[in-house]
């Protein structure tokens, strides 16, 4: 374990027990909501999960790095932006994967925007996340994550 979550874990277990001591039956109540939350979200996460899989099969860095160098930079940032709208992977994966695309000769612009929308926007997720926040907020915050994306591949592309 690393330690912020050496850290999170040192913090909110302590506080978990002080509640449920302090109010026992509210704790449970709690704890009974959590587990059932989890229990409904828990298949969405699994195809999640099976679809970031499927899509790493298929997108691997060489293929991306061809992609973005045979579609000029704005065409290949934009292509980047949207390849990493549809391509969901965490960001302990992503860092490393765009620093092979880097290496293998992409551009700075689309490989940052490429980066910000595999972390930021998520298509994948909108069902889920329109389900728990509400589609109005979904496609407001991914249309702004998107924007912003683009915004800071352009800044980065002109201080590189």
């Amino acid at each position: 374990m690393d330690v912020v979550t050496i850290g999170l874990l040192a913090v909110s277990l302590p506080l978990t027990l002080v509640t449920f001591f302090k109010r026992r039956t509210r704790s449970k109540a709690a704890f009974a909501k959590a587990r059932s939350m989890m229990g409904g979200m828990m298949p969405d996460i699994v195809a999640i999960i099976a679809l970031i899989g499927l899509g790493l099969s298929f997108l691997t860095p060489e293929r991306i790095a061809a992609l973005l160098k045979s579609a000029g930079s704005f065409g290949g940032t934009i292509l980047a932006a949207l390849t990493g709208c549809i391509t969901l992977i965490p960001a302990f994966v992503a860092f490393p994967l765009v620093g092979d695309l880097l290496r293998g000769g992409a551009d700075l612009m689309p490989a940052v925007a490429f980066l910000t929308t595999l972390t930021m926007v998520g298509v994948k997720t909108i069902p889920l996340e329109a389900r728990e926040f509400g589609l109005k907020f979904t496609l407001i915050r991914t249309g702004l994550s998107f924007a912003l994306a683009l915004v800071v591949a352009a800044i980065m592309g002109a201080l590189a």
